[in-house]
């Protein structure tokens, strides 16, 4: 892979993880497109650092007021947070554990894209349909986490999208949009670390699938650059702004990629 591709495909990953359109599932659709099947899933994992940087530099606030929160002594909200970002972790966590292997070959087919990228349209279109839009973050309880948490679950899947199925769980819930947003940001930095340690194990066991560590670092860097800016922009967009382009975008480009899948 040269510095030009993983550039890209960094882009692109830091572009998608935050919108409700699935990073992993455009970038099996790229690397199917463009001739990149070889892509050794250590570099998907290594364009989720970059996005894992950027929710970490964007919300530094609620980090080190979580971080306070927990130490002896700590006291306010950031305590609570923690906890129920921890709740919500367990799901993805122990769905990746086991569903891993499957993760890394049966399911990343452009088909199953395709699928998923169906489906969950039509599951965020509902939420935004029922959303009440009522509740901020400091309302949430532990079930709240535990239902956002296993909808991150299956994000595992690509083309579900991390974000597009924790924002939806959010509104079902009865949160605002922001508020939606924000948790499923804020709950997608301990899956990402996760995996990214596990998969950093292996790399230095395997090495690094044929990937020069330039290429490594060009992804790395254009994921986490390009991440920050969609989180912001993302943010403000839902101020005012529904989900239902997002749903269009995924039910337009599941039947572009079905096209090409069939007629190349």
């Amino acid at each position: 892979m040269d510095l030009i591709s993983a550039v890209v495909l960094g882009i692109l990953q830091g572009v998608t993880e935050f919108l409700p359109v699935s990073s992993s599932g455009h970038l099996v659709i790229a690397e199917h497109l463009f001739g990149l099947e070889g892509t050794p899933l250590s570099f998907d994992v290594a364009l989720h650092m970059g996005t894992l940087l950027a929710v970490l530099v964007y919300f530094r606030k609620e980090w080190l007021s979580m971080a306070g929160a927990m130490l002896p002594g700590g006291r306010g909200g950031g305590r609570r947070q923690a906890v129920l970002l921890l709740v919500g972790t367990v799901p993805a966590g122990a769905a990746g554990f086991m569903f891993e292997d499957q993760v890394e070959s049966v399911l990343r087919s452009p088909w199953v894209v395709v699928a998923t990228l169906s489906a969950v349209a039509l599951v965020i279109a509902l939420a935004e349909w029922r959303a009440a839009h009522s509740r901020e973050l400091g309302s949430m309880t532990l079930k709240d986490a535990v239902a956002i948490g296993a909808a991150q679950a299956l994000a595992l899947v690509p083309g579900v999208s991390r974000s597009g199925i924790t924002i939806a769980a959010g509104l079902f819930a009865g949160l605002g949009r922001q508020a939606a947003a924000r948790f499923s940001f804020l709950l997608s930095a301990p899956v990402i670390a996760g995996a990214g340690l596990l998969e950093g194990l292996k790399v230095m066991e395997a090495g690094a699938g044929g990937v020069t560590p330039g290429a490594y670092a060009a992804g790395f860097l254009a994921s986490s650059l390009s991440g920050y800016l969609v989180i912001s922009l993302f943010i403000s967009f839902l101020r005012r702004h529904s989900l239902y382009p997002f749903v269009i975008y995924r039910l337009v480009l599941a039947a572009a990629v079905a096209s090409i899948l069939v007629w190349r």
